[in-house]
């Protein structure tokens, strides 16, 4: 599990490497100077960097906005799936159960009749 690394700290690597995009011939190479700078891996900076310029239009791409919709309703679709599943187990457990009911009402009242017939006979 990838840890956490606090929002302050990812803006200023973001910063830092535009800032210092001019002195370094790739934004590549600007990354890994900041990355080795402030104790972090070199792609995930230059990750960040790369998902920044998508957020502010630069480049094409998926914006953070819209991957965390997609996430909240890939989420929201896995919840409601389990949901139906649910009631279609409850729908046949219930089916089931007053069919069972039905027939034992059923033979009980062909019982009782034939029994009546007898009676009356």
């Amino acid at each position: 599990m990838p840890k956490k690394i606090n929002p302050e700290l990812r803006a200023r690597a973001v910063r830092m490497v535009a800032e210092h995009q001019q002195d370094y011939p790739s934004v590549t190479a600007a990354s890994q100077a900041v990355a080795k700078q402030l104790g972090l891996g070199r792609e995930t900076v230059r990750r960040w960097v790369v998902q920044a310029e998508i957020d502010a239009g630069g480049r094409p791409g998926m914006t953070s906005a819209e991957h965390a919709e997609i996430k909240r309703l890939r989420a929201e679709n896995r919840r409601l799936q389990e949901d139906v599943e649910i009631l279609q187990a409850a729908t046949t457990f219930f089916a089931g159960a007053l069919c069972a009911t039905r027939r034992c009402v059923c033979r009980g009242a062909v019982r009782d009749r034939s029994r009546w017939a007898v009676a009356a006979a």
